[in-house]
C-alpha cells in the first residue's frame, strides 16, 4: 500500500495508515500491543473521564481468539481471523464523576481508537476498525454489565503484502487497492454559516 495522497504535510503515521483486509497469520508481540494501548490511554476525553474499555484476544491464545472471531459479523470473520490480535471496544454510558449521561463517550472512544491505530503504524503494524460486530452476543459472551455498551472491533496485525493466490485473497487485495480518496477540506470546513467554505481551505 502506497502512502496516502495527503495534500498537506502531516505526521508519517497519518500518511501511512490504512485498513488492510489481508494480514499475515502472525502474532503481535506483547510489547507492541501494550504500546498501542498506552497510546490510546493518553487520548483526550471529556472531563478526563476515559469512558472506553478494551477486550483483547491475542492470536497465541487460540481458544480466546476464536471466541472473539465468533462475535464478528460473518463478512468480517474470514479476513479478521488472520490478524495478530482482536480488540472489542466498549463505552461507559455515564460520567464516572457524577453519574450523568455522557453524550460524547463515542467521540472519546474514537479519539482513543485513532491513537491506537496511529501508534500501530509507527510499530510496523496496521489496525482495521470494524462496525460489523454482534453487539448482543458480545454483551452475553463477555458479561458486559448494564451501563456499558459494546461498540466496535479492531483487528491489529502485520499486513500481508504478498501476491494473492486464492480467489478470496484476490478479492480482498482488490478491496485494499481501491482509491484512497477523501472529501476536500472545502466541503468540511465552514466559516460564517453552514456550507460556506472557510477561505483558508478554499
Amino acid at each position: 500500500m502506497s502512502t496516502n495522497p495527503v495534500e498537506q504535510p502531516v505526521l508519517d503515521a497519518i500518511a501511512n495508515r490504512w485498513s488492510p483486509y489481508r494480514f499475515l497469520p502472525r502474532e503481535v508481540e506483547d510489547e507492541k500491543l501494550r504500546c498501542c494501548l498506552e497510546a490510546a490511554r493518553w487520548a483526550a476525553s471529556s472531563f478526563n473521564d476515559q469512558p472506553w474499555s478494551w477486550i483483547v484476544a491475542c492470536r497465541q491464545d487460540r481458544e480466546e481468539f476464536q471466541r472473539m472471531v465468533g462475535c464478528l459479523m460473518e463478512a468480517n470473520r474470514g479476513w479478521a481471523s488472520n490478524a495478530g490480535a482482536l480488540v472489542l471496544t466498549v463505552t461507559r454510558a455515564t460520567f464516572d464523576y457524577n453519574g450523568k449521561p455522557n453524550r460524547v463517550a463515542l467521540h472519546d472512544l474514537g479519539q482513543a481508537a485513532a491513537h491506537l491505530a496511529l501508534q500501530a503504524v509507527s510499530l510496523g503494524l496496521q489496525a482495521h476498525q470494524m462496525a460489523g460486530v454482534n453487539l448482543s452476543l458480545i454483551r452475553q459472551v463477555y458479561g458486559i454489565p448494564e451501563g456499558f455498551d459494546p461498540q466496535t472491533a479492531i483487528a491489529i496485525g502485520y499486513p500481508d503484502a504478498s501476491q494473492p493466490v486464492s480467489e478470496a485473497s484476490k478479492e480482498l487485495a482488490k478491496r485494499e487497492s481501491g482509491p484512497r480518496d477523501r472529501q476536500p477540506l472545502s466541503s468540511q470546513v465552514f466559516t460564517g454559516k453552514w456550507g460556506d467554505p472557510a477561505e483558508f481551505v478554499s
